[in-house]
């Protein structure tokens, strides 16, 4: 019985944790004064290779940015404000 209430209690809490950590991202230390524009933004990740950006939010220190690839997949895509770097990607093809 214990392994069966372990397993629901973990089924429940863990989605819940990997959200949180999402929130949480760190992609930068440097100050909001010293990020690129949302615009900015759009077109680094054009350059990227996501020609479809839908939005783009804050996501810890982090742009969290939903587009589409060139294949028409979904892409969430995790970018450092500052230097454009993509820090996580995940894409559904």
């Amino acid at each position: 019985m214990k392994p069966l209430l372990v397993c629901a209690l973990a089924a429940v809490a863990l989605p819940g944790l990997a959200h949180a950590a999402e929130d949480d991202m760190s992609c930068t230390n440097e100050p909001r004064s010293a990020w690129m524009t949302p615009d900015a933004a759009t077109v680094r990740i054009h350059e990227a290779g996501y020609p479809e950006v839908r939005a783009i939010k804050v996501s810890g220190s982090c742009y969290e940015i939903f587009a589409f690839t060139r294949k028409h997949g979904r892409a969430d895509v995790y970018m450092n404000p500052v230097t454009a770097e993509i820090v996580r990607a995940e894409v559904e093809n």
